[in-house]
């Protein structure tokens, strides 16, 4: 599992022309599962996230993760992340999970964050999608969840 994660004033989704998912300070999640991922590294995945000191104090160091700063998250699903771009010119997403359990592992991730207390928003699984944001920073990282066991 594959996470991009971008500390953002606000972010939003649309789809179709309508805003289907909206945040304002907090985390954009751009999430990718690959084939034999888990429900633990989903948990994984969401624990680090929600305490991930990303966020300045008062001293200006990151200290605070988003429960500390009331913070909420976007969740995208990105299958792109799964991308391999090492031979030819054309991507190989020969790791991506199928749609069917990417959809269940990026919608137990997303149950994850809101057991941990914090505000959770999406997108539309496998929908075309219009992702803005104000990127806060700006800070971003790219997470991948341990080995599997």
């Amino acid at each position: 599992m594959k996470a991009v994660i971008q500390r953002v004033k606000q972010a939003s989704v649309t789809v179709e022309g309508k805003v289907v998912g909206e945040i304002g300070p907090g985390v954009l999640v751009l999430l990718g599962v690959e084939i034999g991922d888990t429900t633990s590294q989903a948990e994984w995945m969401a624990e680090k996230i929600v305490n991930l000191r990303i966020f300045s104090d008062d001293q200006g160091k990151m200290n605070l993760a988003l429960p500390d700063v009331k913070g909420e998250v976007l969740a995208v699903s990105q299958f792109t992340l799964a991308g391999n771009c090492s031979k030819g010119r054309r991507p190989s997403f020969d790791t991506a999970a199928a749609p069917e359990d990417a959809n269940k592992l990026y919608s137990y991730f997303m149950g994850q964050v809101w057991e941990l207390g914090v505000p959770v928003q999406s997108g539309i699984f496998q929908a075309d999608m219009e992702v803005s944001l104000v990127n806060d920073g700006p800070v971003t990282f790219i997470l991948e969840t341990p080995p599997k066991r």
